[in-house]
């Protein structure tokens, strides 16, 4: 039986100069500032959590947008032992109040990615993100 986890995050943007969202670098893909859900803790604060610890980004540096919470459940195997897990992926949209130093502290770099949807990036869980935040902001 595959064991669960739950993951939190915020995709990070900015509209100065222009709509652009962060992306961290792995050696192989691109993904965001999340990790696992600590026990007691909410999804909210797990996501701010995790972009604190990874970025260095405070809650205080950035607005979440209140309406919007993406989910996506998926399967995924295990690096070491290669056994099915289930995971949900929750992530917040937030603003960017202000420029602030980036620091990368779990990954080899960070990028700006202009805004300009349809994205191709991550098939599996960013694409998908990507195209929920496009319907929301173009419904808002």
């Amino acid at each position: 039986m595959a064991t669960w986890v739950k993951s939190c995050g915020v995709l990070i943007y900015r509209d100065r100069p222009q709509r652009e969202f962060l992306l961290m670098r792995h050696p192989d893909r691109w993904d965001l500032p999340k990790g696992h859900i600590d026990a007691g803790e909410t999804e909210l604060e797990c996501a701010l959590r995790e972009l604190q610890e990874e970025t260095r980004i405070s809650h205080s540096d950035v607005q979440i947008d209140g309406s919007f919470r993406f989910a996506y459940d998926y399967t995924f195997r295990g690096r070491k032992t290669g056994k099915p897990h289930q995971k949900t992926l929750v992530v917040f949209l937030g603003l960017l109040l202000q420029d602030i130093e980036i620091v990368p502290t779990e990954h080899p770099s960070f990028a700006w990615q202009t805004w300009s949807p349809p994205h191709q990036i991550q098939a599996q869980t960013i694409d998908p993100l990507l195209a929920a935040v496009a319907e929301h902001w173009q419904s808002g």
